[in-house]
């Protein structure tokens, strides 16, 4: 596996990985409009967005984040790894990859909304595991 900044190559893959990750989650696939433009939503803005790819380079999971204004906090998002290569530290690989990158950069938290606990279980055990902590309803915070 490696980590990669995005290239729009990869952004069909990307989707499609995505969708598949949300459906085995048990959630109707719906698109998030930033993903049809990561260069618009995300570069263009001065923020960042990762893949992970195979060894067939096709991509098994994401991230991203966008700053906050005013502010040296970001919020992180579409942190998503392919729903058969779970539990292999490959989400742990993109978050450590995105939090690394936010220290350099001088931002000093990083937030995650994550939803209800019903439908997001998954990331309700990850975030704690790694430093996240519960700040408001639906939302995690981790001083980088």
């Amino acid at each position: 596996m490696r980590i990669i900044r995005f290239e729009p190559q990869y952004r069909d893959d990307l989707i499609f990985m995505i969708l598949e990750a949300k459906n085995a989650l048990g959630r109707v696939p719906g698109l998030n409009e930033d993903l049809l433009d990561i260069q618009k939503s995300y570069f263009d803005k001065g923020d960042m967005f990762w893949i992970a790819l195979d060894d067939n380079d096709r991509v098994i999971g994401s991230v991203g984040y966008n700053s906050i204004k005013n502010n040296d906090d970001v919020v992180l998002h579409r942190l998503f790894v392919k729903a058969n290569l779970k539990h292999q530290g490959i989400g742990t690989a993109l978050l450590k990859t995105a939090e690394e990158h936010l220290k350099s950069i001088g931002k000093k938290a990083a937030i995650v909304h994550l939803g209800n606990k019903e439908h997001f279980y998954e990331s309700w055990q990850f975030y704690p595991k790694h430093g996240y902590v519960e700040y408001e309803l639906g939302y995690m915070r981790k001083e980088l």
